[in-house]
C-alpha cells in the first residue's frame, strides 16, 4: 500500500471521528435522570441502615436481648415489693419499661453517625445531588425498624409473664405508634451529638448522662404521687413521663388527650430545635 493511500485513509478516519465539541454537545443534549425526591432519597438511606444490620447482625443485640433483660429484671425485682405480685406490677410496668427501653436505644443513632463521619462516608454523601437531610432522615427511618423490633420483643415477653392490654390490638398499635413518633424525634438529639463530638465513646458517655436521669426520673416504675413534692414537679413535666403515660393509657383502652398532646408537642420541639442544629452542623462538618 502506498504512502499516499495510507495518508488518505488516516484523513478519512479523522474526518469520521467525532469531535470534542460534538461529544460535549451530545452530553449536554442528553436528558439526565430525574433528581430523586426527598422521600425516595431518605428511604434509600434507610435501606442502607438496614443492610448494615444484615452484615453486622450483632447490632440487633440492643433491641432483642437488652429489652428481654429489662422486662424480666425489673418485673421480678420490684414486682413483689411495689405491687405485691408480679402479675399486678407487670400491668403498670410494661408500657413504662417499653418506653424507657426504646428511648434508651435511640442513642445508637448518634454512634452510627459518628462512625460514618470518622470513615469519611459523609464527604461522599454531601457531593450527591440529593435532598440534604436525606442521610440523617435515613438513619432515623432505619432505627425506627429497630425500635419496632424492640417493642415487639418486649410485648411478647410481657404477655408471656402475664401482661394483658385492655385496649386490644388497636390500643397496642396506637401506643406503639405514639412511642415511635417520640423516639424518631428524640433521635435528632443524638445525631447532633454524633456530629458535634469527636469519638463514638464521647457520644455514648454524653448520651448516658442525658438518658439515665430523664428515664429513671419518670413514672416508668412507680406512681409519682409517692415521691417528694420537689421531685414530682420535675417528673410530672418530664417528656418521658408524658409519653409513658400516653402509651400506658392507650394500651389500657383509654384516650389520654393531654398526654398525647404533650408527647406530640415535645416531639415537634425536638425536631425543630435539634433537627435544625443537626443540619447546620452537617452542612459545616
Amino acid at each position: 500500500m502506498s504512502t499516499a493511500a495510507t495518508t488518505k485513509d488516516a484523513i478519512d478516519l479523522d474526518l469520521q471521528a467525532p469531535k470534542a465539541e460534538d461529544l460535549a454537545a451530545l452530553l449536554v443534549a442528553t436528558e439526565r435522570p430525574p433528581r430523586p425526591s426527598a422521600l425516595s432519597a431518605s428511604v434509600t438511606f434507610g435501606w442502607r441502615a438496614m443492610l448494615k444490620i444484615k452484615h453486622v447482625p450483632e447490632q440487633l443485640f440492643d433491641v432483642t436481648a437488652f429489652p428481654i433483660m429489662m422486662v424480666l429484671m425489673y418485673t421480678y425485682l420490684f414486682g413483689g415489693a411495689i405491687a405485691g405480685s408480679v402479675s399486678d406490677y407487670i400491668q403498670f410496668l410494661l408500657p413504662g419499661i417499653l418506653t424507657m427501653s426504646v428511648v434508651m436505644i435511640t442513642m445508637y443513632t448518634g454512634v452510627a453517625v459518628n462512625t460514618d463521619i470518622s470513615k469519611g462516608v459523609f464527604d461522599r454523601f454531601r457531593t450527591l445531588p440529593i435532598w440534604r437531610p436525606a442521610p440523617m432522615v435515613g438513619y432515623l427511618l432505619g432505627d425506627v425498624v429497630r425500635y419496632l423490633i424492640a417493642s415487639a420483643v418486649m410485648l411478647a415477653v410481657g404477655m408471656l409473664i402475664g401482661y394483658r392490654a385492655d385496649g386490644g390490638v388497636v390500643g397496642v398499635v396506637l401506643g406503639v405508634a405514639l412511642l415511635m413518633v417520640f423516639s424518631f424525634s428524640f433521635s435528632w438529639v443524638w445525631t447532633m451529638f454524633g456530629l458535634l463530638l469527636r469519638t463514638e465513646k464521647s457520644v455514648m458517655g454524653v448520651s448516658m448522662m442525658v438518658i439515665f436521669p430523664l428515664t429513671f426520673l419518670s413514672n416508668v416504675f412507680v406512681d409519682p404521687k409517692t415521691m417528694p413534692g420537689w421531685l414530682q414537679a420535675f417528673v410530672n413535666n418530664s417528656p418521658v413521663t408524658h409519653v409513658a403515660t400516653g402509651v400506658r393509657e392507650l394500651m389500657a383502652g383509654n384516650w389520654p388527650a393531654a398526654d398525647i398532646a404533650w408527647s406530640l408537642g415535645w416531639s415537634a420541639v425536638l425536631v425543630v430545635v435539634f433537627g435544625s442544629v443537626t443540619m447546620r452542623l452537617y452542612n459545616r462538618k
